[in-house]
């Protein structure tokens, strides 16, 4: 394959999406606080971490909306869930030239989520979001949500990522089992609001009835 049929092949993963805004003026002065490497792998851990790190991990609080579900409205944030970290994370990658696309899943987490479970009354949780980037001539997942201070209060270890092989969350912490992937729905080069909302109704059809906006637990479509 000549390199502009490769470069076309991955096209759909670097450009800039409505969601994916990474020219609009705070994603731009979001990818600034970025360390700059030489070498790709290096860099590519560079974007995970400065997104897995910026943000403190909260799923008590989601948008489902697209006009909110933006890079450029995370960055504004201070606290962001899995969806929204991996959002970014996506479109930091493209605009260092790494073709970039989101993956969902459903998982099971069995530690720390009693509370959350009140709120979403199922266990599964629906359309867990991590990001699969193309470096050094393979695709690789990386999950940039459990940020340190969630780890350190939940308990875990630090999720790292080398670059090139997947790094999803660990099924066990000692011996006790910590998140279980149930099943995947795939990667995308864009979020797929449709499948989204259609399957989060599915599982939590009472939040889509009687939507919750409070302080602790909020929830909008």
């Amino acid at each position: 394959m000549n390199v502009q049929s490769e470069e076309l092949k991955w096209e759909e993963f670097l450009v800039e999406t409505l969601q994916m805004d990474y020219s609009s003026l705070e994603v731009q002065q979001f990818i600034q606080t970025i360390p700059i490497h030489s070498v790709p792998v290096q860099q590519a851990i560079s974007i995970y971490e400065t997104v897995r790190d910026s943000f403190l991990y909260d799923p008590y609080h989601l948008d489902l909306r697209p006009e909110f579900l933006k890079a450029s409205v995370v960055v504004s944030k201070n606290r962001a869930w899995c969806v929204e970290k991996a959002l970014l994370a996506c479109a930091c990658f493209r605009v260092f030239g790494f073709p970039a696309r989101l993956g969902f899943g459903i998982v099971q987490n069995h530690i720390g989520v009693e509370k959350l479970k009140i709120y979403l009354k199922r266990d599964e949780i629906v359309f867990h979001g991590y990001v699969e980037v193309y470096v050094d001539g393979k695709w690789s997942k990386c999950t940039p949500a459990f940020d340190p201070r969630i780890c350190k209060l939940s308990g875990v270890p630090l999720l790292e990522w080398d670059g090139r092989e997947d790094s999803l969350f660990q099924p066990y912490v000692g011996n006790s089992q910590f998140m279980e992937y149930l099943h995947f729905y795939g990667e995308f080069a864009d979020i797929p609001f449709e499948l989204m909302h259609a399957e989060m109704k599915a599982y939590y059809p009472d939040l889509f009835e009687n939507p919750i906006h409070t302080k602790a637990f909020s929830f909008y479509f």
